[in-house]
């Protein structure tokens, strides 16, 4: 059977650069796509589905309450839009026009901003940032609290040892009262942090359910305060809400729960080993390119999820190895099938995460089949 991709003209892409959205995610398990198809047969009440299916994550993960969202960018918004406007229908249909509504800003450190601070934004909201670039400090947080505050949104990814860390955020916003918001989307493994975060205080919790969860790309999840999430329902499809446009359907709904279901039985020290082997068989493979620094790392920076798999790193002399880093990514992408690989400040990593078992085989031969006859 020829693949709808080949059907389109678009090749197959082996992805050794992680569970992102522009790659499509992650590969599902034949049990998710199976529940997919069976959703996909019958009708059913949308908003009764939504609610069943989260009291069932809830009890699988052991918190308060959870809601199954079109991905982790809409989970930022609906939990942006619930600490906004409440249960009040007229708060809820005025979004995202907020000139008569008091709570109207969000906190969010500084050195947190990033592309996915959109998503928080698109609930009409003003941002107010404290902190430095570099560094925050608790007085800062205070000082930016106000009769205006609607949240403070907390991203992971972007945590370091300078700025303030999640339970010292927690910590201070309770003193006001006011709700926390946190993007853990692709915080995982480890599988305990799809709780952990709401019993360190977290009010609302956002998580993506198509990158390790391996569910549909198109979905996630948000785990909480059961009166917040409800929060997150009236604003969220299929009510006339800021929410509408993020539709979780019916089959994706079932295929998250189904995820899951199998995520929390996974072996993931069998797994981890897996990834170390894979990049291990990478680094011995090309230790024989002259100029080449092929290493195993596990970073630690902001803005690499999860910072603790391990990965290929490679660096290079471009005196000895006569291409720069984008000239090995494009020659890697436009084989047959692909290879996706990611940058860094200096060159290209390789992550284990999304490789099937011997891919990473075919990725070290590829490497070395490009990187070898540039040597001078």
């Amino acid at each position: 059977m020829v693949s709808i991709y080949r059907t389109l003209g678009m090749p197959e892409l082996i992805n050794a650069e992680g569970t992102i959205t522009r790659l499509g995610g992650c590969v599902m398990d034949p049990a998710v796509v199976a529940a997919m198809a069976e959703a996909a047969k019958s009708f059913v009440d949308l908003n009764q589905l939504l609610a069943k299916a989260g009291q069932h994550v809830a009890a699988l993960l052991g918190v308060e309450a959870a809601y199954i969202t079109s991905g982790a960018a809409a989970g930022l918004t609906l939990s942006t839009a619930a600490c906004i406007t409440g249960a009040d229908p007229a708060k809820i249909r005025r979004l995202p026009d907020l000139d008569t509504i008091e709570k109207n800003e969000v906190l969010i450190q500084k050195s947190h901003r990033n592309g996915y601070d959109h998503a928080v934004r698109q609930a009409g909201v003003k941002i107010v940032e404290f902190g430095m670039i570099k560094e925050t400090y608790p007085w800062e947080m205070r000082a930016a609290i106000s009769e205006s505050t609607a949240a403070v949104v907390h991203f992971l990814e972007f945590e370091n040892h300078r700025n303030l860390p999640l339970p010292e955020v927690i910590a201070i916003a309770q003193e006001k009262e006011i709700p926390v918001i946190v993007d853990a989307a692709a915080e995982l493994p480890p599988a305990d942090n799809l709780s952990r975060y709401f019993h360190m205080g977290a009010d609302l919790t956002v998580f993506s359910g198509g990158k390790d969860i391996g569910g549909p790309q198109s979905s996630g999840l948000i785990v909480g305060r059961a009166d917040l999430i409800d929060c997150c329902a009236l604003n969220a499809n299929p009510n006339y809400s800021i929410g509408r446009a993020m539709k979780a359907g019916k089959e994706e709904i079932a295929g998250l729960v189904t995820a899951l279901e199998l995520y929390l039985q996974q072996d993931f020290a069998a797994e981890e080993q897996l990834w170390e082997d894979m990049v291990a068989y990478m680094v011995t493979a090309l230790k024989d390119v002259p100029g080449l620094d092929a290493r195993r790392v596990s970073p630690s920076e902001p803005g690499v999820q999860p910072n603790w798999i391990p990965r290929l790193y490679l660096d290079w002399d471009e005196k000895i190895i006569t291409l720069d880093r984008d000239e090995v990514r494009s020659r890697l992408l436009q084989a047959d099938p692909g290879i996706a690989v990611g940058t860094t400040a200096t060159g290209l990593f390789a992550n284990p995460q999304t490789l099937v078992p011997g891919q990473e085989k075919i990725v070290a031969q590829r490497l070395h089949a490009v990187l070898l006859p540039a040597t001078g």
